[in-house]
């Protein structure tokens, strides 16, 4: 089979030229041409007058067809070649008395996107493992969420952080990834969504997403899976300690501990964390798990009417039934060294309440699969690095809570600023810019449910977040809006604070995935700062599984299981 690369047609192609488009770049009589698929369709907006599609397309030769002749006939073209492999190969698979014994069973804690990948890899090799998930099932989840968003009523293990499908559940369902993927495996992920009931398009369009409410059907379908497979699924389970033995090179994993007072022997434990699992990461660190602080950063949401990002944009062509609702991704270098970005951008969509502890006010972005709403919001973020959050003076190692007590401080400020029951603070873009404070909305109206409450959010020793977060932001506004006109509009919203961009620490692993200091613990995902969106965590989800079945079926003498 053949690819070609870089196939460009205009945006409102008749269906047939595309297959005449692979006919004239290959040189084929229509005979010769069995039939091709897309893998990959996206489009170049540079041109807004003048959008053009961009294609990849896997070809199939009729018989009698000289593929190789063809190739070399094609070999200096950079656009045509072999079409890639990309299926799936598991890397072992246990025999059904695996666990005949006294073998323990693998466990994965957490049940958002890396911890459902790795439990449903785990399940097709046979390696039945068991699923400790702290939060309820996604339906009991998602009204438990609703009672925050509608009523101000927070349930602290079961919210937008905490519960069965991750925090990617109530997102935009973002569907792409800029990691580095030579095997293939997003593919495998896309796959496996498909089955659960995605549309197949998530497999070919350039920026795929799914939106909360399918995503909920799926993970329900991806749950019956994995026990189908002799895999266990346990809700309200949340792990309090860990039970390690042995010192130095001999220390390893040998059970964890319930809320409950259960103690549950396991030897091998996939460490599937959220980036919001605070309680779990002191534990960790009391037990002596390797752990060191990282970057993360922190913002606002910024909401703008999502006709205006779709002219400046696309142009005429706003609206476009395959364009869809536009997107944007921005950058800014602020002169007093900070980089402020535009993160998990979600076109037509709404600025969501995301905390998970009480009394603190943290925002997300969410859309549905529609992506209809009004308003178009993004996360508008400054890096920040450990030498910013650290607790106590000094030059060396920052603690790795550190963190989280930071994330925490500017939570409870933003809660406090609000005027309490998860109402957020929020400010208009040109009172921010000319600092002032706001009074009353404007044409934009704020989706943040349970409120918005207007006031200065930089105001002088009362700001809701560190003064050079607050100055970088307000020189980048005045940069985006030199590539996205309208987006310093005075009426813009700003709604605080977003905090929890990415996990504030990492539970470090070697090239084995497993802890640097503690044999059978394989920290995975977001919260061991791994991944950073539904993709990549469910990426390290499928590597760390295979990890620990390697290792689980090389313990067991069976042969091949290291390759």
């Amino acid at each position: 089979m053949l690819r070609i690369t870089e196939l460009r047609l205009p945006l409102d192609h008749a269906e047939p030229a595309l297959r005449a488009a692979v006919l004239a770049r290959l040189g084929l009589k229509p005979a010769e041409l069995r039939g091709f698929t897309v893998f990959r369709r996206a489009w170049d907006a540079r041109k807004r007058s003048a959008i053009v599609l961009i294609y990849t397309v896997d070809v199939e030769l009729a018989d009698g067809v000289d593929e190789t002749a063809l190739r070399a006939r094609w070999a200096g073209d950079r656009h045509i070649g072999p079409a890639p492999d990309t299926r799936y190969r598991f890397v072992g698979h246990a025999p059904a008395d695996f666990f005949a014994g006294e073998r323990p069973r693998p466990v994965v804690v957490g049940f958002g996107p890396c911890g459902i990948f790795a439990a449903l890899v785990l399940a097709q090799m046979g390696l039945r493992p068991i699923v400790l998930e702290r939060g309820k099932a996604v339906r009991q989840r998602t009204q438990d969420t609703w009672g925050l968003w509608r009523q101000g009523r927070l349930d602290p293990e079961s919210n937008v952080q905490f519960g069965e499908g991750g925090a990617g559940t109530f997102s935009d369902g973002k569907l792409w990834s800029q990691i580095s993927d030579p095997r293939h495996l997003t593919r495998k992920v896309l796959t496996e969504f498909v089955k659960a009931g995605a549309p197949e398009e998530i497999l070919y369009v350039a920026k795929p997403h799914i939106g909360t409410f399918r995503l909920v059907g799926m993970v329900e379908k991806m749950r019956a899976e994995i026990a189908a497979l002799g895999g266990e699924i346990r809700f309200q389970q949340r792990v309090v300690d860990l039970l390690v033995e042995g010192r130095g090179a001999q220390r390893r994993v040998r059970g964890l501990v319930l809320d409950g007072g259960e103690a549950l022997r396991c030897d091998h434990v996939v460490l599937a964390l959220g980036h919001s699992a605070r309680d779990t990461f002191a534990m960790l660190q009391q037990r002596g798990v390797h752990l060191e602080a990282k970057p993360f950063s922190v913002g606002f949401r910024i909401e703008h009417p999502q006709g205006l990002i779709d002219r400046a944009r696309f142009g005429p062509n706003a609206g476009h039934t395959i364009l869809g609702a536009a997107d944007y991704k921005l950058v800014h270098h602020a002169g007093n060294g900070r980089s402020v970005y535009s993160f998990c951008m979600c076109p037509g969509g709404t600025v969501v309440a995301a905390t998970s502890e009480p009394g603190r006010v943290v925002t997300n972005g969410m859309s549905q699969y529609s992506r209809n709403e009004r308003n178009a919001n993004a996360g508008i973020v400054v890096g920040i690095a450990p030498q910013d959050y650290r607790q106590t003076p000094g030059d060396g190692p920052v603690d790795p809570l550190d963190g989280v007590a930071f994330q925490r401080h500017w939570e409870s400020r933003a809660y406090e600023l609000g005027g309490g029951g998860y109402v957020a603070p929020g400010q208009l873009v040109g009172d921010f810019l000319r600092g002032q404070p706001s009074t009353a909305v404007g044409s934009v109206l704020p989706s943040y449910q349970p409120g918005v409450h207007f006031t200065d959010l930089a105001q002088p020793g009362r700001g809701s977040l560190p003064d050079f977060a607050l100055a970088a932001i307000r020189e980048a506004l005045p940069a985006f809006e030199r590539q996205i006109q309208g987006f310093a509009m005075a009426d813009a919203v700003l709604t605080g604070v977003e905090t929890r961009t990415s996990s504030p620490l990492r539970i470090t692993r070697g090239r084995d995935y497993q802890s640097l200091n503690t044999t059978g613990l394989y920290p995975a995902g977001e919260g061991a700062g791994y991944a950073g969106g539904i993709m990549s965590a469910g990426v390290d989800g499928v590597e760390v599984a295979e990890a620990l079945a390697r290792q689980l079926l090389a313990e067991a003498g069976l042969p091949g299981a290291a390759g």
